[in-house]
C-alpha cells in the first residue's frame, strides 16, 4: 500500500468515528475504535499464519460469508484441534478462536446479531486469559462493553456496536487487506483523538514532528564516524511512553535488525493497553518489547530496581516526553535513592528534573539521552538550579533545543529538548533558537521537514548560525551563574535598519510628484462632470 493510501485509510477510520460518536466524549470513542482495529490486526496477522501452517487442508470460504474458513478446520479436525492451536501459540506467540475473528465479528454486525455484545465480551476475555503469554493480561480492561455510554439497554448497545463494526469492516474493505498499513491507521487514528482531548493528549501522545527529532538525535549518535553505519542499539527507553510513538520511532529509524529491544513505562492504565496494542500493530513481536504499567518516579518496576549492578539494565538512547511540571511527593526518595543523591531532588512543585535523573541514571557511559522539557528548568532557582549547575559542571548537558510555542495538543507553552551524555567530548553547550522558525496553524504550529532537518543537522554538526545556533564555553555558562536561558547566549533581535537622509528625501519629492499628477487627473475627470475641483496639490 502507497503512503498516499495509508493516509487515507486512517482519514476514512477518522471520518467513521467522527460520524459514529455521536456526543460520546473522544476519548471513550477512541478506546472503542482502537480496540476494534487492533482485533482486526490480530485476526488479519492469525488467518495468514493458520493459512501457512494448515496449507492445502485450510478450507475455501463458505458462500455465505457467515462463517470464516478456519471455523470449518476446526468443525472437521477436532482431534487436531489442541495440536494445532500448541503450534502456532510457537509460530506466532497467540491463538484466537474462529468464532472471535474479526471476520466472524464483522459477520455478525451485519446481520445485527443479538450476541455480538456478548460475543465481543467473551473474545476479548478469552484474548486477554487463554490467547496470549501473561506480558499481554488485561490488554481490554479498560474497555466497557456494558458503559451506558453506549446504550441504556443491552439491545441499544448491542445495536450501536454493529453499526461501530459493520462500518469499520466497510471502511477497511476499500483498502488492501496489507496489515503493515494498519499500524499507520492506528497512528494517524491516536494523533486524530489526541487533537480533539485537549489537556489530556499531553497523557499519551507526542506530535510526530517532535518525535522526529528526538528519535533522529539519538539514532544520530548511534553512528560510527568513520563509516556511518549504525551499530544495533541494543537496550531503548521511554521511562513516560503514553502511545509508544517514540519508540517505535526511534525502532523505525534503526530498522528492526538495529535493535534489540525496546522499553516503555506508562502510569495511566488505558495508554499503557494503547502503547501494547501499538507495539503489536507496528510488527513489533512480544519478544522484542516490554512495556510496565507503573510509577516512574517511585521506580517501583523490578526491571529497574535489580540490586546487582552487574543485571541492572542500562540503556543505548533514552528518549521520554514526561508531564511538565508535575507534581510529585519526594518523600519516599529523600533515602538513599541512587537515581537523585548525586543530583538532589527536584522541588515537589515540578518533578521535571526528578523525571530527567531517572533516565538519565539508567543511561549508559555511552549512550545518548533527549528529552522534552518546559523552559522553566532552562533558568528556576532553588532545587532546579543546584541539579542543574551540577549537570553542567560535570559536563553531562550536550545541547539545548528551543522550540516554537503552541506545538502541543495539550499546552500552548514553548518547550525544549535537553539532550545527555555522561561522556560528551566538547566542553561547551550547543544552543539552537529554533522558537522562530515553524509554520503557523488554525490550532497548532507545526514544524515542516525541513524545520526538523535544520535542527538536527545544526546537531550533529554543531553548526553554529547567526540568531539561530551558538556554541558556548563552560567559563561563559558559569558567568551566568549557570543559567540556560537561550536568549543570554542567542539573541534574536534584527538592528534597525539604517536610514539614509538623501534616499529618504529622494523618496519623498517622487512621492510629491506623484501625488500632483494623480490631483491634475482626478481634477480633469471633475471638470467633465462639473463638480468642484480639488486645490492645486503643488508646493
Amino acid at each position: 500500500m502507497t503512503d498516499q493510501n495509508q493516509t487515507q485509510l486512517g482519514k476514512t477510520l477518522w471520518n467513521i468515528a467522527d460520524q459514529l460518536r455521536g456526543a460520546m466524549d473522544a476519548d471513550d470513542f477512541r478506546d472503542y475504535m482502537l480496540s476494534f482495529l487492533f482485533l482486526r490486526y490480530l485476526s488479519d496477522n492469525y488467518e495468514t499464519a493458520a493459512q501457512r501452517e494448515l496449507g492445502a487442508d485450510y478450507p475455501k470460504p463458505e458462500t455465505d460469508a457467515r462463517r470464516v474458513p478456519l471455523a470449518l478446520w476446526y468443525e472437521n479436525n477436532p482431534g487436531d484441534v489442541v495440536e494445532f492451536e500448541k503450534q502456532m501459540r510457537r509460530k506466532v506467540h497467540y491463538v484466537i478462536k474462529p468464532e472471535y475473528l474479526w471476520t466472524s465479528i464483522a459477520n455478525m454486525a451485519k446481520r445485527q446479531d443479538g450476541e455480538l455484545l456478548n460475543t465481543l465480551q467473551s473474545g476479548f476475555k478469552y484474548i486477554e486469559n487463554d490467547s496470549f503469554q501473561s506480558t499481554f493480561q488485561g490488554l481490554f480492561s479498560e474497555i466497557d462493553l456494558a458503559s451506558h455510554k453506549l446504550g441504556k439497554a443491552y439491545a441499544d448497545r448491542n445495536a450501536k456496536l454493529c453499526t461501530i463494526i459493520q462500518k469499520l469492516a466497510e471502511g477497511l474493505a476499500e483498502f488492501s487487506a496489507n496489515i503493515d498499513a494498519l499500524g499507520d491507521a492506528y497512528e494517524y487514528l491516536i494523533g486524530q483523538f489526541a487533537a480533539g482531548s485537549g489537556k489530556k493528549a499531553g497523557e499519551f501522545y507526542t506530535p510526530q514532528q517532535i518525535s522526529d527529532i528526538l528519535s533522529s538525535i539519538v539514532t544520530l549518535d548511534s553512528q560510527e564516524p568513520a563509516t556511518g553505519k549504525k551499530p544495533r542499539l541494543e537496550k531503548v527507553l521511554d521511562f513516560a511512553c503514553g502511545s509508544g510513538s517514540l519508540l517505535l520511532n526511534v525502532r523505525k529509524r534503526m530498522g528492526a535488525n538495529g535493535i534489540g529491544k525496546i522499553y516503555g513505562q506508562e502510569k495511566n492504565i488505558t495508554t499503557y493497553n494503547l502503547a501494547r496494542m501499538n507495539m503489536l500493530l507496528h510488527g513489533v513481536k512480544d519478544s522484542e518489547f516490554e512495556i510496565y504499567h507503573g510509577d516512574t518516579l517511585t521506580n517501583d518496576w523490578d526491571l529497574l530496581r535489580e540490586l546487582n549492578p552487574a543485571r541492572k539494565p542500562y540503556f543505548d538512547a533514552i528518549v521520554a516526553n514526561p508531564p511538565f511540571s508535575y507534581r510529585w511527593d519526594p518523600t519516599d526518595a529523600m533515602g538513599d535513592d541512587v537515581r537523585f543523591k548525586n543530583h538532589g531532588l527536584a522541588p515537589k512543585s515540578a518533578a521535571d528534573f526528578a523525571f530527567l535523573l531517572h533516565g538519565f541514571h539508567f543511561l549508559k557511559d555511552e549512550g545518548v539521552m533527549a528529552i522534552i522539557l518546559p523552559h522553566g528548568v532552562l533558568f528556576r532557582g532553588g532545587a532546579e538550579e543546584r541539579i542543574r549547575t551540577k549537570l553542567l559542571k560535570d559536563g553531562h548537558i550536550d545541547t539545548v533545543i528551543g522550540l516554537p510555542a503552541n506545538l502541543f495538543y495539550s499546552t500552548g507553552i514553548p518547550v525544549c529538548i535537553l539532550v545527555l551524555k555522561k561522556c560528551k567530548k566538547p566542553d561547551d553547550v550547543l544552543f539552537i533558537n529554533a522558537s522562530e522558525h515553524f509554520e503557523k496553524g488554525k490550532r497548532q504550529n507545526r514544524l515542516t521537514e525541513a524545520h526538523i532537518a535544520r535542527i538536527v543537522d545544526t546537531y550533529q554538526f554543531r553548526r553554529e548560525e547567526d540568531r539561530y545556533s551558538r556554541r558556548v564555553s563552560m567559563e561563559r555558562i558559569a558567568e551566568e551563574g549557570f543559567n540556560l536561558n537561550i536568549s543570554r547566549y542567542i539573541s534574536t533581535a534584527v538592528g534597525e535598519e539604517e536610514i539614509v537622509l538623501e534616499d529618504t528625501h529622494a523618496d519623498l519629492v517622487r512621492i510629491e510628484a506623484d501625488i500632483q499628477k494623480a490631483t491634475l487627473k482626478h481634477n480633469e475627470f471633475l471638470k467633465e462632470l462639473g463638480k468642484p475641483l480639488l486645490p492645486d496639490q503643488g508646493r
